[in-house]
Parts: structure tokens; sequence; C-alpha cells
């Protein structure tokens, strides 16, 4: 067996079940689970009938670069949505299965694990993903506290020279997850600067990059930031995208990297052996969403409608505020009452059947903190009243304690 496997930590969901055994959920109330971030707004019906259109493709091999028309569709959305010229369909994009198994394998590609002290730099709380993909690449992983006294952001600066020699990889997640910070120009110049010095790869993550409440501030990316800073070429720059959130279809598994060609051929190398082609009815349902902006901007009126009425009502009882972009409200659930996380997510499920994610499941101790204890994520995912519903049992928790 892979000795790295040895080093992984449950994920967080096992956790949460490992938390609730012996837990019994309020049983007058129906259950409300707040604790995954699973889009659940309606899967758009013109993305239904293109998947289901082009079923006759089952019946051929996809490639791993996937059609000139998929990789046009994804090149022109980048164009629009940053405004920077479309990259180069055969060099700078290349579909992917989700950007999840995407994450995971990139570490994979770029990590050169035999160097001793290999390295990867992590946003911590984080996604889970970054660290398996360290480990099982042979790095260790490395993080920077994303706190509240610092809005959130990564100090790129705290780390000394001595770690960043080491770094060969670094996962930036932007809007952040659970934070909804998203980057900044100036510190993605700051991280631009750092890679030309130490050499080493970023992988922005940018999942969220199109569930925001300011229509004239969209999240900023890698690629944008580095074309207005003059970096044309993207050099050790990727970026990360999904239709899994802007599109709501989370089972269509489609995604896309695009940036540093060089680094693009060596992951279509690395890609072609590990056997992630997208199946062509996929694609075809990817053309469609990717070429779509109507139903994105109906996606995000619904999640402005949920966090304007929820975010106000949890305020008064959790230090908890409207993220940049995302949805998720990353919560400090200290200011009700002097207990932990967990104990919170825990009498938030026996006595109000309501499920949250316990904050320190979403971090690593680093610098004599975990930076997710105490918070507990909030992910509303679901219709409307349904989120409501389980804002008010929130509440209601909070008065009794």
């Amino acid at each position: 067996m892979n000795p790295n496997l040895q080093r992984l930590h449950p994920y967080p969901f096992e956790k949460l079940r490992t938390l609730l055994e012996g837990v019994t959920p309020a049983s007058h109330l129906a259950p409300i689970r707040l604790s995954i971030g699973e889009p659940r707004h309606a899967t758009p019906a013109f993305i239904r009938e293109a998947l289901a259109d082009n079923l006759d493709g089952l019946a051929s091999y996809p490639t791993t670069q996937g059609t000139d028309a998929l990789r046009t569709a994804i090149a022109a959305w980048v164009a629009r949505r940053y405004g920077i010229p479309a990259p180069d369909i055969a060099r700078q994009v290349l579909p992917v299965t989700g950007t999840r198994e995407a994450l995971f394998a990139f570490a994979q590609c770029v990590i050169d694990g035999t160097r001793a002290g290999a390295k990867v730099l992590c946003p911590n709380p984080f996604y889970q993903i970054y660290e398996g993909a360290a480990l099982l690449a042979g790095a260790e992983a490395v993080f920077i506290n994303n706190l509240p006294e610092s809005g959130f952001a990564s100090d790129f600066d705290a780390l000394p020279e001595a770690v960043w020699r080491d770094v060969q990889l670094v996962y930036v997640c932007s809007p952040g997850n659970p934070t909804g910070r998203v980057m900044t120009v100036p510190e993605w110049a700051r991280l631009f600067e750092l890679s030309d010095r130490y050499g080493f790869v970023i992988a922005s993550d940018e999942c969220y990059s199109e569930i925001y409440f300011d229509d004239d501030a969209p999240p900023v990316g890698a690629l944008q930031a580095a074309a207005e800073l003059g970096r044309k070429d993207f050099a050790n720059i990727v970026m990360f995208s999904s239709l899994s959130k802007r599109s709501n279809v989370p089972g269509l598994r489609s995604g896309f990297v695009a940036g540093d060609a060089k680094l693009l051929a060596a992951f279509h190398a690395y890609r072609t052996y590990h056997g992630c082609a997208m199946g062509p009815a996929v694609q075809a349902a990817s053309i469609a969403a990717w070429s779509d902006e109507a139903h994105v901007a109906e996606n995000r009126r619904l999640y402005r409608e949920k966090f304007a009425h929820i975010t106000p009502m949890l305020a008064p009882w959790l230090d908890v505020q409207l993220p940049e972009a995302g949805f998720y409200l990353w919560a400090d659930v200290r200011k009700c009452a002097p207990i932990s996380d967990t104990e919170f997510a825990r009498r938030l499920v026996a006595e109000y059947n309501v499920a949250v994610l316990p904050g320190s499941f979403l971090a690593r101790e680093s610098r004599g903190i975990n930076p997710g204890a105490g918070f507990v994520r909030i992910a509303l995912v679901a219709e409307p009243a349904e989120c409501i519903e389980g804002a008010e049992r929130i509440v209601a928790l909070c008065r009794s304690l």
C-alpha cells in the first residue's frame, strides 16, 4: 500500500458523522441540512436537454483534450468573464471531470516528491482536497491561517524564507471556502512575485467565482490579475473553474483548467494516463452551460435574496456578516455562548434537527491555533424557505443558550 495513505485525515463529513453518533435528532422537526456545499437550485432545462440530445456520444471514446467546440466555449467564457484575451484553446485550456479530481491530480503532476522537504502551501481553513493531494504526492502541507482580524486574508509575508524555498505548489481559493474572501490584485501581485523568486506553481481554485453580491464588482480571477499585471503568458499560474456551483450541475462533473501552456501540456500528458476524459454528452451539456449567462444571473439572484434575508436574522446572535462571494456563512458561535463549534453543531441537531459543519473540521492547528475553532459553516444551498426555516431554528438555539 502507498504509505502516504496513512497520513490522510478523516474527511470533514466523516468527522461530522462521528460527532453526531448517539445524537437523536429532534423528531418533531423535519431535517434541514446546511452542512454540505451541494447546490440544490434546479438545474436549467436547456442543460438537461443538451445532455439528453447527445446520448449518441455514449458510443464513442472521448479524448482527454475534449472537443474544439468545448474548449472554444470555455475560452470565450474566460474572455467575457474576466475581460482578457481568450486563452489559446490548443495550449491553454483543458476540460476536467470536475475540479475536485483536477485539484487533486494536478498536485500529483507538478510536485517532485523525491525532493527533501517538498511543501504545498494551503489557506487555513481550507478545502480538504488540497492537503490530501499534497500528502499523497509525498509533500508536506503548510498552512496560512485566515483570521477575522485580518479579514480572512492570507499573509504571505508571514512565512519565513526557509519555508518558501521548499514550496512547490500554492493552493489559492478565491472566493474562499468557507470564508467567502476574495483576493485583491495587489495580493495576487505579491504572490506572483514570490512565485518568480522561488519557482512554485499557483493553483487557483475559483469554483465559487460566479456567486457574488455586487454586479459591479465580480471576483477577480488569477488569469485576470495576471493579465492586468502584464503576465500574459500566465507563467506558473493555472486556474480551476467548474459548472457545479455556477450552473447547479454538481452531478455533471464538468470543469476546466486554464493558464500556463507548459504546465497544461504536462497535465494533459498526466491525464492521458490518468483516464479522466469527459464524455461527449457531458461536453455538449457543458458547451450549452458555458455559453449562457441568463441562468447564472438568476442563480445569483436566488442566493442574494437568501443572504439578504438570513444574514440580518443571524447577526444579532452570531458573529457573522455577508461574505464577498460564495454560498457559505462563516459564523462565530461564541458570540451567543461560550461553547465549542462541535458542541453547537451537536445541540443544533439534537434540539432543532439542523446540520451545520463545525469550522474546526475544516482547518488544522497552525501556529498554535485552529483558525476554524469556534466557527460553523452554514451552506445556504437549499430553496429559500428551507434556508430561512433553518436560520430560524439556529436563532432559537442561540436564544436558549
